[in-house]
């Protein structure tokens, strides 16, 4: 198992559509293997093949819930089917999420408070999970990777200003921008 470098906003495999895996081998294992290292490295609660610059179809994701439920899994192939968005804006206390493509940051986003993911896991057997709250915006996020879209695309064009300042200010959005977890320091 290894830890793997996350890419940056502005690399070209964080903004395209991921490819479906064709079969589940020993090289999609040791991809598995690897993101829930560097997912557990970052920390994070979800992590997609892209953002480790493999462009498949391809997320782990990992929390404990408020009744301490361990939800941990890989989604290979998922799809995803999200309630409609409530009117409003977010709440800054309650709908915030970070990325680890964009580390260091959180920014309030709203998404459907309910969905459900279909996917496969690594013996080849499909599953379906009904989701609701956190773990549905984390399905939700990861997903979006699966299509080319980071949460920062999503945001308000206010938060966007901020986001291009920060880019800017850390040298990130051009291609090859990664980070290591549990190696690089990001507080900068």
């Amino acid at each position: 198992m290894a830890v793997l470098p996350i890419r940056i906003t502005g690399d070209p495999v964080l903004h395209a559509p991921a490819s479906p895996v064709e079969s589940i081998d020993d090289e999609i294992r040791a991809l598995v293997r690897d993101l829930f290292e560097t997912m557990d490295a970052a920390p994070g609660v979800g992590l997609a093949a892209p953002q480790v610059g493999v462009p498949l179809r391809v997320f782990t994701y990992g929390w404990i819930d408020e009744d301490d439920r361990e939800w941990r899994g890989v989604a290979i192939n998922p799809e995803l089917w999200i309630s409609p968005l409530e009117p409003g804006m977010p709440d800054e206390d309650e709908e915030s999420e970070g990325c680890l493509s964009f580390p260091g940051e959180r920014f309030a986003l709203r998404r459907a408070e309910r969905a459900i993911l279909r996917a496969t896991d690594l013996e080849g057997e499909a599953y379906e999970i009904s989701a609701e709250g956190w773990l549905a915006r984390i399905f939700q996020h990861e997903y979006d990777h699966l299509d080319g879209v980071l949460y920062l695309d999503r945001l308000d064009d206010h938060d966007q200003r901020i986001v291009q300042k920060i880019t800017r200010k850390r040298g990130w959005g051009r291609p090859g921008s990664s980070w290591m977890p549990g190696v690089d320091d990001l507080e900068a």
